[in-house]
């Protein structure tokens, strides 16, 4: 077992990582209180992992709520639903919420348990590649709006986030695909040479080769509690994050919710980002299409956005996102492969270059 350390001062917290981590309640006895437990899954996730979920809880009241499946189901609905359930039972401060799923239920989780009672304790599971790199370490929770992806939320961290690798092998490939682009993201803002790792390992880790996923999800979670432990609530660096999800959000937004996956969105959001970093002449054509051949080829994301979206949808969509200040869309950018940067002075017609190239991205 690997364990990442999220140094955030008295908010400090563990990530844990490895294999067969569902069977160690050792782990998570730390974290008990004397209150009940509630575990907050989905009706895909929790015919798979609820029984053994509960193992980690020997002796413990332990309450499950089941929410629909998918990113259409991540708004305020969700949440009351929850604090439906937990009224109706008299649960107090001392209760324990268990976010036991994809980033969805990691973040609808997280959110309740920031608001109920004005605040109570709660614990990450994630069982997607994508939860397991990203959404459910920082402590970014929220849903999702029908004018904007994620504009309803608070930063508030659990006690601990627990990353069992073995659940990854009942993921579709589609979902571990849309998880790798989260991991990709790491290495372009961040890390030139865990991009180089992650391209000649492509093959590996898109086959889920264990020791190779491992890795992967300790290099993303290290680099994440880095960033994080510098900025908790994306004052500054932690911004960075967001590479690709200014247009990736608009695409997710426009196209419905649920229609994309938020990593499938993400990747067409990096391509893009590179396609308008090169425009700014931040970097060389040819880095730009090795970004795109790496999310296309190497690990088979789609890479062009949906032909349907104006530019005024783009345009209207970006400037609700929460990264925009004083009227101004700010991007998350490359200067280098390895060096992200966030600027919100572009020029409108490089802007809409890249909003209409549609297959002539990065070319």
């Amino acid at each position: 077992m690997i364990t990442v350390d999220v140094d955030l001062g008295e908010r400090s917290y563990p990530i844990f990582i490895g294999q067969g981590l569902l069977n160690k309640a050792e782990l998570i006895a730390p974290y008990l209180g004397k209150g009940r437990v509630v575990i907050v899954s989905n009706d895909v996730v929790a015919p798979l992992y609820m029984d053994k979920a509960k193992q980690l809880f020997p002796g413990q009241d332990v309450l499950d709520i089941v929410l629909p499946d998918g990113e259409a189901h991540k708004d305020l609905d969700a949440v009351s639903h929850i604090y439906n359930v937990l009224l109706a039972g008299k649960y107090d401060r001392n209760t324990l919420l268990i976010a036991l799923g994809g980033g969805v239920v990691g973040d609808i989780t997280g959110f309740a348990a920031a608001t109920y009672l004005r605040g109570i304790d709660f614990i990450q599971i994630p069982t997607t590649l994508l939860a397991q790199v990203d959404s459910s370490v920082g402590g970014k929770t929220g849903v999702n709006h029908p004018l904007g992806k994620n504009m309803i939320g608070a930063f508030y961290q659990p006690l601990c986030v627990l990353a069992d690798t073995d659940v990854l092998s009942t993921l579709p490939r589609r979902e571990v695909d849309a998880g790798l682009a989260e991991v990709l993201k790491y290495g372009l803002i961040y890390d030139a040479e865990f991009f180089d790792w992650l391209e000649a390992n492509s093959k590996g880790i898109g086959e889920s080769d264990s020791a190779l996923l491992a890795q992967t999800i300790r290099t993303c979670c290290e680099i994440k509690a880095e960033i994080v432990a510098k900025d908790e609530r994306e004052s500054g660096v932690r911004a960075l994050l967001n590479f690709g999800h200014t247009f990736g959000h608009a695409i997710e937004t426009a196209s419905g919710y649920g229609n994309w996956l938020h990593g499938e969105t993400v990747a067409m959001g990096m391509v893009m980002a590179a396609d308008l970093s090169h425009k700014l002449g931040w970097i060389d054509l040819a880095v730009a299409q090795r970004i795109r051949a790496v999310l296309e080829e190497n690990f088979g994301m789609p890479v062009l956005p949906p032909a349907d979206i104006s530019v005024e949808q783009y345009l209207d969509l970006m400037l609700s996102d929460k990264k925009a200040e004083s009227g101004k869309i700010r991007f998350v950018l490359l200067k280098a492969i390895g060096e992200g940067v966030v600027d919100g002075d572009i020029e409108p017609s490089l802007l809409e270059s890249t909003l209409t190239a549609g297959d002539n991205l990065c070319k």
